[in-house]
């Protein structure tokens, strides 16, 4: 299947299985990123253009909004959900949304929810100028799988082989090497250079010879193709496009979900991505990939004006009400950029004692602009419906 040695090159490999006994194969080692774009077609140039544009408009409504990181939690909690499922681990969107951070009912919404520390913390950093490095990745990754089982093998280059996915035909009593759909990079030296390859060539200054649009696709190719770490190369790949648009100075408030559509379209994802290792196609994959930029810019620039014009409704219905206090307006606003809540956390943000912050709660609940999630007498949180109606919307 492998026609094309540009890209990169098989290796062998080989292992012993506890029951099967000793086993050889071939896994894929790709070739260093060039400093050019890859030859590409008129339609993918079109397409890279409408991704620049819908990048640049949903970067411009973010910078008119009084406070564009206030949309940077709920949207980050659907990306989470959206990612993850893509990887197998799948939680309800609105549980994602109204679960409690700080204690999280199952193993799924751990994993999620880690998602967002991670994502937050990549920001963050960015935004502070650091640069994306081996030892970085590796932080974010060990924050991804902190509290799974595989935590105790996670925040570092993994030192052994992973496959992935399994082909329809081959043999279920057979080796899993043989079964894999791909097998990326052994792991050892080689992995672990090219890695730090990858890490430079991001970090290099590829302006006026490499589209932004196109440096994302082919970093992030590369990234799923070496899989450097023992799990979660999926869900940081994805996070690694919006890390790389912000760096490079695409997008100036990361608010971007990238994987609904892709999610939506899994298969082809997966078969693109595979098809620049196999066949050299990269006009293809970044034709396919412009085209998830796009969609994913629309959708999240139209979710960020939808939860604008709810957090400006929500307001009026308290502008209408006999409730005069201002700390109910920003108790709106605490609701439009937190999903769910505890009384704690509106008594920490707004600066308001327990009872005062208790009591507008109520207030608000009484006004049907809050509800309560669940109905514990322990911990209540509390999300606003509208929100949540507007988050969980279908990202088409």
């Amino acid at each position: 299947m492998f026609q094309n040695t540009s890209t990169g090159a098989l290796v062998p490999i080989s292992g012993v299985d506890p029951l099967l006994g000793s086993w050889q194969h071939k896994a894929f080692m790709p070739a260093p990123l060039p400093d050019a774009m890859p030859a590409l077609t008129a339609s993918t140039f079109l397409a890279i253009a409408d991704a620049r544009a819908a990048l640049a408009a949903l970067d411009s409504t973010s910078r008119q909004l009084p406070n564009p990181t206030l949309l940077r939690l709920p949207t980050l909690r659907r990306e989470a959900q959206s990612t993850s499922a893509l990887e197998g681990t799948y939680a309800p969107l609105a549980e994602v949304l109204t679960a409690d951070e700080d204690n999280a009912p199952t193993a799924e919404l751990v994993e999620i929810l880690n998602y967002v520390r991670m994502a937050n913390l990549g920001f963050a950093r960015i935004a502070d100028g650091q640069s994306i490095t081996v030892s970085f990745l590796s932080e974010l990754q060990g924050l991804l799988m902190r509290g799974t089982p595989l935590h105790d093998v996670s925040g570092r280059v993994r030192d052994g082989q992973v496959v992935i996915g399994r082909r329809p035909d081959a043999d279920p009593a057979g080796f899993a090497a043989h079964a894999a759909r791909f097998i990326p990079a052994p792991a050892g030296i080689q992995l672990e250079a090219s890695v730090r390859d990858l890490t430079d060539w991001i970090q290099s200054d590829h302006l006026g010879e490499i589209d932004p649009v196109v440096a994302a696709a082919m970093s992030h190719y590369q990234f799923e193709s070496l899989h450097p770490f023992r799990d979660g190369n999926g869900r940081l790949g994805r996070f690694l496009i919006v890390l790389h648009l912000q760096m490079a100075g695409v997008l100036d408030e990361p608010t971007l979900t990238v994987s609904p559509w892709f999610e939506a379209r899994r298969t082809e994802y997966y078969d693109r991505l595979f098809s620049v290792s196999a066949t050299g196609d990269w006009d293809g994959f970044i034709r396919f990939f412009a085209r998830g930029l796009q969609a994913a810019a629309d959708q999240t620039r139209v979710q960020m004006v939808a939860l604008v014009g709810v957090q400006a409704e929500l307001k009026e219905r308290i502008r209408a009400s006999a409730l005069r206090a201002d700390s109910a307006h920003s108790l709106v606003d605490l609701a439009v950029a937190n999903p769910s809540f505890t009384v704690r956390k509106a008594e920490a943000q707004l600066g308001l004692s327990y009872a005062r912050a208790n009591k507008l709660v109520g207030q608000l609940v009484e006004l049907d602009i809050l509800q309560q999630v669940g109905d514990s007498v322990y911990d209540r949180r509390f999300f606003a419906p509208r929100v949540l109606q507007t988050l969980t919307a279908d990202a088409g």
